[in-house]
């Protein structure tokens, strides 16, 4: 009797961590995968300079919020500001299990999650190791992901 009871209480907390993992990533799975491959592509253009591919995914009514340098509202600024200060000098590396994607019915999704850039002409050991947060605002339109809204916490 106890080692069914023992049996049991483990089913039991298998099902409610599993339930509980589910419940914190908000929305359908098939959004989620949907946001993280996105998420992939766009980061991909930016630590490989791929201006083209990263001026197909700004909407042209991008408002970009950075903790540091302020509010950012202009697209083709904001374009070449990463090709000055990014461009073979700066990649992102995302935290991995950190997304969170909730949907905004009749417009997209909202991204949440952690991740930390690399400064390619510093040695690793000089730079800070810990994440940061980032909300990336996706508006799908005419079949396409548009980025609307960044904000970048540091």
């Amino acid at each position: 009797m106890k080692s069914i009871f023992i049996l049991f209480m483990l089913i039991y907390s298998v099902a409610f961590a599993t339930a509980q993992e589910k419940k914190s990533i908000p929305g359908s799975d098939k959004l989620y995968n949907e946001i993280v491959l996105q998420d992939s592509l766009f980061f991909h253009a930016y630590n490989n300079c791929d201006i083209k591919t990263q001026t197909n995914y700004y909407s042209d009514s991008i408002e970009f919020y950075h903790d540091k340098g302020g509010l950012s509202t202009s697209k083709k600024d904001l374009l070449a500001a990463t090709q000055k200060n990014i461009c073979g000098k700066v990649t992102r590396e995302l935290i991995k299990g950190s997304i969170e994607v909730s949907p905004v019915p009749g417009y997209g999704a909202i991204e949440i999650g952690m991740h930390r850039f690399h400064n390619n002409q510093e040695p690793e050991s000089n730079q800070k190791q810990t994440g940061s947060r980032f909300i990336i605002i996706w508006h799908y339109i005419k079949g396409e992901w548009k980025i609307t809204r960044v904000i970048s916490l540091h």
